[in-house]
């Protein structure tokens, strides 16, 4: 199975932990921004990534890969059968993939992906009002949400975890970090979730690439 794209999108970073959760081997085949290669547009013919191949199988989205992979290899389950996990868990999905990742894309792409990777200017001010306007709330509404256990659904680790806790390495990466102190149960959140070794390496990888590329 190939997954094509870079770890440094939320959306590849989930598919591949997604995977590893499961036991699924992957390549990650990179790919990037606006990638004319034919096998990526074969399989995301908007050249978005992340695109994915089993044998002649094609299709993107990070969601409906993950739906793919789940249906392929059922254990561990990692989207709850039970009717009202299932819909939470998909609802965490939704909301990492567009509330959340609406807001860190603002930053991401200004601060880091225009000046270093396309040689222009990012829009600053858009930036910072996503910092300081968009994102508190977000982060107060998964302050609320977040159980003692530490996952969001059942209990244990799901996709919910894994959709919401990818977007913040990408904070990280721009210098966006969590408050400890307004934000104690979500930063905890997610700095162990992101310590599992499905996400570890992945980010390690990120760090030492923008390191090496850094003007």
């Amino acid at each position: 199975m190939i997954v094509y794209g870079s770890s440094l999108s939320p959306f590849v970073r989930k598919v591949l932990a997604f995977a590893a959760e499961k036991g699924l081997e992957v390549e990650l085949k990179p790919s990037g921004l606006g990638s004319q290669d034919p096998e990526f547009v074969e399989t995301s013919p908007f050249r978005k990534m992340p695109g994915f191949r089993d044998g002649d199988f094609c299709i993107s989205d990070s969601s409906a890969i993950v739906t793919y992979l789940e249906a392929l290899q059922p254990e561990p389950a990692l989207i709850p059968a039970e009717p009202r996990a299932r819909a939470r868990t998909i609802w965490y999905d939704e909301f990492a993939d567009t509330i959340l990742m609406d807001c860190g894309r603002t930053m991401f792409f200004n601060r880091l992906v225009a000046p270093r990777f396309l040689g222009r200017p990012g829009d600053l001010a858009a930036a910072d009002r996503a910092e300081t306007e968009q994102l508190p709330p977000i982060l107060d509404y998964l302050e609320t949400v977040i159980p003692e256990s530490g996952f969001l659904v059942e209990d244990r680790l799901t996709l919910a975890d894994l959709a919401v806790a990818a977007p913040f390495v990408n904070l990280e990466h721009v210098g966006v970090p969590l408050d400890p102190t307004r934000h104690p149960r979500t930063k905890a959140y997610v700095d162990a979730i992101l310590a599992r070794p499905s996400f570890a390496g992945w980010i390690a990888r990120e760090r030492a690439f923008l390191e090496r590329t850094a003007a």
